[in-house]
């Protein structure tokens, strides 16, 4: 007789009511469980089929060698635990005409989730050359893990996807994403007992302190103790009953517990848990939304322990298997040149009775194919898994409402990130349902804490009196772990919504890994069209690199920018807005793009002003442009260029340039300022990118480019190693000099100073050293001032901190001999 672990309640005062374990009566009739056995064996049939068979899909005649895969990849001690689950979900589904996604944690388990998806009829029906029947079951054997077919894992290209699990520990947090502002919905995730161990993992677990049980929907996390990983045993699966209830709890759930290696038996607990779990989500939501129940509840979970490799080989060359380690991935691997293991493989395959299964066509049988829920109910075919099927777009405001007056260039400050908050807010009050914006305790750090004007932080624990704009309805999403805030984005991403993820730029690579996988599925699904594109994944990076100068170098590394880079141009952009109206217009073309990791890295402190709105929204659309008022070569070709990407390095470029007009007023300096680095690649390289034609115009065919960069030097040469005068190009940017000191300390330290870039021109313009050894000597002088300065009072020279541009002053007039001594 079946049995619920020990567990308890909450109550509506919050206090803890012990639930005893009880015997239940049976849950499934015998003909109820029969069936229920029987689409199981389908799918694990299904499932090793893939994983071994080129041919003789339904065993139609005895094994050979040329009816197995010469090369044998694939998972198999997790899948028949998916399988398992997924056939009691299904039953959930029909009998409760429940709104359910399945996410995989054990993502290696890729043929559980391709057969169940071939069950349902939905991979027949987006991949029209695998039909139901036994050519069809022979592609779809053949494909898998196979040159030309498609991943060993729950990719993009699976139906019902949106959760790879190649990488483990994002599974959770994944599930939580989809399920908010999803009221309807319940998102079943299945949790690897290795994948319990990771440390993204152990976090998600609080994602319930951020679940509102009146607006989102609920998920139901199945912990799957199979006891083993590739090579040792799980920590979760040695420790005593007891206290692995006592830490779910803690971490705020109701356990149900599912034990045993008895198919009959097992199916009965399952089915109960599954009862008893839904029951319990319906209850938590009916109280919260009918009557008016406060405070956070207390989540249903199910604990399954089954064993590893369940069904499969139990000894193999006289070592056991099943309920081992040796189940992980084939536990047959010489299948092809082996005959005692071929046969093994075919006993192992007749044991799911196939010929039950699938008819003389080799389609699933009736009776089973009506144990599978209909049309968008089918967890592969669920809109929520293919979230662009339910995207609608940001109803978003003009962002020109929220400029930024700019009279002159670089003779006003704002400061930018708060600037944007001021939009974002107004984003917020316009889609209630359908934004969010997510963060690791920063948002009022990173200058957003407008967006609390309208919304307040998601929060259903208690509060205190002392506690501002926290609240279970929020909009803001906070929590000190920024893999919960990727993984929260997302999970509401890939479920057809949109957000914004800020963060201080040196704390991002946490989620480097994060942004891999996502960047990948993106790639993925943007080859298969039956996958709708979804909103972009928008990283606003802030508390940058150049102004953690009070933080020191822990806090400074631009380096996130070089790993997007890596990825496929397709799917990757990044910008460096300069100033306030700049940052406002890449906003809105990120939060209205589709299918992209677009990267923004703005600064939060005060920072001089550039482009008036309008001039803002024409350098942005070309991503990147001359800025005539800073150059000094209107109308003549220019001995030199300055470039710069970045807010900081646009400010002492600008600077550096006001330098050069007043003390080589012969000299032609061209200044260029880049938002979209992905520009300065090759139109062949990247969507973004320019014709040699086009770079060559801005940037010359032979004269020096001093470039002042926001990150490491390096990415800039990658970006333009082909164009005809990377030899004359010389970037400055970060070099890992940092510490804790001032700002302009800071860009001294790494020569990005504004009396560095004069050296570079003096040094690299042909001709120029010896006329201008005068100023090449001030320069040095005035680093080494700037630095005594900083050293005696603790802050910089107000000369250089507090400097603006003059427009007004025009520079001496060229007579005809010093032009033509010039030009001589």
């Amino acid at each position: 007789m079946p049995t619920l672990g020990a567990c308890v309640a909450t109550g509506s005062a919050g206090t803890r009511l012990p639930m005893t374990a009880q015997a239940l009566s049976p849950t499934l009739s015998d003909d109820e469980l029969t069936l229920l056995d029987a689409y199981w064996r389908a799918a694990n049939y299904l499932s090793v089929g893939q994983i071994y068979l080129l041919d003789n899909p339904l065993l139609r005649e005895p094994l050979s060698a040329d009816h197995v895969k010469p090369r044998l990849l694939g998972h198999w001690g997790t899948t028949p635990g998916l399988n398992l689950i997924y056939a009691h979900l299904n039953r959930i589904i029909r009998e409760r005409d429940a709104d359910v996604i399945y996410i995989t944690g054990p993502g290696h388990g890729g043929p559980g989730l391709v057969a169940n998806a071939y069950l349902e009829g939905t991979y027949s029906e987006v991949y029209s050359n695998i039909s139901e029947d036994t050519d069809g079951l022979r592609k779809l054997f053949r494909q898998f893990s196979f040159p030309g077919g498609i991943p060993s894992h729950v990719a993009a290209e699976t139906p019902g996807s949106i959760h790879e699990g190649g990488e483990l520990g994002y599974a959770l947090v994944h599930a939580y994403g989809a399920a908010f502002d999803n009221p309807e919905l319940v998102v079943a995730c299945v949790i690897g007992d290795g994948e319990a161990e990771t440390g993204p993992l152990a976090a998600s677990w609080h994602s319930n302190k951020f679940l509102n049980p009146v607006t989102d929907g609920a998920v139901l996390p199945i912990l799957h103790l199979n006891g083993y990983k590739i090579a040792n045993p799980t920590v979760l699966s040695r420790i005593p009953q007891e206290e692995l209830e006592s830490l779910l709890f803690g971490y705020g759930y109701r356990p149900i517990t599912v034990a045993g290696d008895d198919p009959a038996n097992v199916h009965q607990q399952l089915a109960t848990a599954f009862d008893e779990a839904f029951d319990q989500i319906a209850a938590i939501q009916r109280a919260a939304r009918l009557d008016g129940e406060s405070g956070r509840p207390l989540w249903p979970m199910v604990v399954l322990r089954t064993p590893k490799g369940w069904t499969g080989p139990r000894t193999v060359d006289g070592k056991k298997v099943e309920g081992t380690w040796r189940s992980h991935q084939v536990p047959l691997s010489q299948t092809h040149t082996n005959p005692e293991h071929r046969a093994q493989l075919e006993d192992w395959l007749r044991s799911y009775r196939p010929e039950e299964l699938f008819d003389d066509d080799g389609a699933l049988r009736p009776h089973l194919r009506a144990l599978a829920p209909q049309g968008p109910r089918r967890m592969s075919a669920n809109p929520h898994a293919n979230g662009g099927q339910l995207l609608k777009d940001l109803d978003l405001p003009p962002f020109t409402d929220y400029a930024v007056t700019v009279d002159e260039p670089a003779s006003e400050s704002a400061e930018a990130t708060r600037v944007l908050g001021t939009f974002l807010r107004d984003v917020i009050v316009r889609n209630a349902d359908r934004f969010r914006l997510m963060g690791p305790d920063e948002t009022a750090s990173n200058r957003l804490s407008t967006t609390l004007e309208a919304t307040d932080k998601v929060w259903l624990g208690e509060l205190d009196p002392d506690d501002e704009n926290l609240g279970p309805e929020g909009r803001v999403m906070e929590v000190l772990s920024e893999h919960l805030c990727q993984g929260w984005l997302e999970g509401y991403l890939l479920s057809g919504r949109h957000g914004l993820f800020n963060c201080y730029e040196a704390f991002v690579h946490i989620v480097d890994s994060m942004l891999n996988q996502h960047a990948k599925w993106l790639s993925s699904s943007r080859e298969l069209s039956w996958r709708r594109p979804i909103a972009s994944l928008n990283y606003l990076l802030t508390s940058h690199v150049w102004r953690q100068d009070h933080n020191g170098a822990s806090h400074q590394d631009p380096g996130f920018i070089d790993h997007v880079a890596n990825k496929r141009p397709e799917v990757v952009r990044v910008y460096l807005p300069p100033d306030a109206n700049t940052l406002l217009s890449v906003a809105d073309h990120c939060l209205r793009s589709r299918h992209y990791v677009n990267v923004i890295v703005a600064g939060k402190q005060p920072a001089l002003t550039y482009l008036s709105m309008d001039e803002a929204i024409a350098h942005c659309a070309r991503g990147l442009g001359i800025w005539e008022w800073a150059s000094s070569s209107t109308g003549r070709e220019p001995d030199v260029v300055l470039a710069c990407a970045g807010d900081i390095p646009t400010l002492e470029t600008v600077a550096a340039a006001d330098i050069l007009r007043r003390e080589l007023p012969e000299l032609a300096v061209r200044v260029i300022n880049v938002v979209d680095i992905m520009r300065l690649q090759p139109d062949t390289e990247h969507p973004h990118g320019m014709s040699d034609h086009e770079f060559d115009s801005l940037f010359t065919a032979d004269k020096p480019v001093i470039f002042a960069y926001h990150g490491y030097p390096w990415l800039i040469h990658r970006l333009t190693y082909r164009r005809t005068n990377h030899a004359n190009l010389h970037v400055r940017g970060f070099k890992e000099r940092g510490t804790t000191t001032t700002p302009f300390d800071m860009v001294m330290l790494n020569d990005l100073d504004r009396f560095h870039l004069v050296l570079d021109v003096i040094d690299r313009v042909p001709g120029l050293a010896n006329r201008a050894a005068v100023l090449r000597q001030r320069m040095i002088d005035a680093r080494l001032a700037a630095r005594s300065y900083t050293r005696e009072h603790g802050e910089d020279d107000p000369a250089i901190s507090d400097w603006t541009w003059d427009p007004a002053y025009q520079g001496p007039s060229l007579s005809q001999d010093t032009r033509s001594e010039r030009d001589r």
